[in-house]
């Protein structure tokens, strides 16, 4: 580096330089955890780190490699290919007559596509490589099996606000960081609240605010943090939790709690029309025939959703919200329907004679039809009549003690009652 060369990032300065610098992890890092233990006995496996952004995933792949002395290899999957693995390996090769260990940092490895993933197989087989691999996603999703089965995940957490404020406070002490700068004590619960979790934004959203006024007053936090949207990977598992977070909130009947899910969403660039499909699959399985209102309103709510776009239509998807979470709840048809589903596999028979279409005079000659009772004209005979096969005798719907469910429920049991007294068998 050169006299005009511009410093690091305060996250890089930052960075720990020893197991005991790590803030948070202790769940993993604490006296006799897991990967505490395993270093101190000098024990070293292929491991898979799982967290979100900002949490010290590379930070500890690289004093894993310090601590058990190996040869560290770091690539991005974002970057790299089967052509760096290689050369990955040949750096091994060279160094393993020696004795000494290879461990192959590939962050972001949900980026490698099933045969880059495959290409690792080998060489982690036969211990020549020690993975660590990095991801904000799923493995259970984004990693190969085979791969997954020889690497020992390990989840990281985000970092709490107590976490976040003590980094900050050593960033503030540290010469390697910002000392001397002073930095208000709302100003700084504020940064540590805002971040997410996240300890390289805490770090850099307080690096530009003390750029921004000395001392470090809210206002420059909240200047330094700009417009704040709350993290939220749109095509990852982040988004699935809130999409189940609103359903959730929706079907315990929580007001707030649909309100804020469906916000975070919003405010995190979700697609509002998948979010209106979301909400029109809500009104059918857990409102359903309690409000039969429901579906409408959520219906419109998407098309409100289509004709105006964002922001306008945000409104529509806030008012169909708050409607579902209020109504009264009833799956009795989302249940009855899977019964119907899984009867439909268990008994297959063909259609009754009596209820079959008859349109041709052939059919008519062949049973179709025959003996069948028009309701209007022969109410009894109608009750009398079968309407499923006879091999399937099990009941599929039975109406809640809910709103609109419950309000029927007694003309359902009287139509039951009919059916079964006028049936001659």
């Amino acid at each position: 580096m050169t006299l005009f060369d511009p410093p690091a990032p305060l996250a890089e300065r930052m960075r720990p330089r020893t197991l005991d610098e790590i803030v948070g992890q202790q769940h993993l890092l604490g006296p006799g955890k897991p990967l505490r233990r395993m270093l101190e006995g000098g024990r070293l496996s292929s491991l898979i780190f799982w967290g979100p952004p900002g949490v010290g995933k590379t930070t500890l792949a690289r004093l894993v490699a310090d601590l058990v002395r190996a040869h560290f290899v770091a690539l991005s999957a974002v970057t790299a290919g089967v052509k760096d693995v290689r050369a990955a390996v040949e750096e091994a090769q060279r160094r393993a007559p020696s004795g000494e260990r290879t461990i192959l940092f590939l962050d972001e490895i949900h980026r490698f596509n099933k045969a880059q993933q495959d290409a690792l197989l080998p060489h982690v087989e036969r211990g020549l490589l020690t993975l660590i691999g990095a991801t904000t996603e799923n493995p259970s999703f984004e990693v190969n099996p085979a791969l997954r089965s020889r690497a020992r995940v390990l989840v990281l957490e985000p970092l709490t606000r107590e976490d976040l404020r003590n980094l900050l406070t050593r960033a503030l002490g540290d010469a390697r960081g910002l000392p001397g700068v002073e930095v208000q004590p709302d100003a700084l619960d504020l940064i540590a609240r805002l971040s997410d979790g996240d300890a390289r934004r805490a770090l850099g959203v307080l690096e530009v605010a003390a750029e921004i006024a000395r001392p470090v007053t809210v206002e420059a936090a909240r200047e330094a943090f700009g417009r704040h949207t709350p993290a939220m990977d749109k095509e990852g598992e982040e988004f699935y939790n809130l999409i189940s977070a609103l359903h959730k909130s929706v079907r315990a009947s929580h007001v707030d709690g649909a309100l804020y899910w469906l916000a975070r969403m919003i405010a995190g660039g979700a697609d509002p029309v998948y979010v209106a499909r979301r909400v029109v699959r809500m009104a059918t399985e857990d409102v359903g025939l309690a409000d039969p209102a429901a579906l409408r309103l959520s219906l419109a709510a998407k098309e409100a959703v289509e004709f105006l776009g964002s922001p306008e239509g945000d409104l529509a998807l806030a008012q169909a919200v708050v409607y579902l979470a209020l109504a009264p709840k009833s799956n009795a048809v989302y249940t009855a329907w899977g019964r119907a589903l899984k009867a439909v596999h268990e008994v297959t028979a063909p259609v009754p004679p009596h209820l079959r279409n008859a349109p041709t005079n052939l059919m008519k000659s062949q049973g179709y039809g025959r003996g069948y009772a028009y309701y209007f004209d022969d109410p009894e005979g109608s009750f009398a009549q079968t309407y499923l096969p006879e091999a399937l005798k099990t009941s599929l719907y039975t109406p809640s003690n809910e709103g609109w469910e419950a309000r029927v429920e007694g003309r359902w049991t009287k139509l039951r009652e009919l059916h079964s007294s006028f049936r001659k068998d």
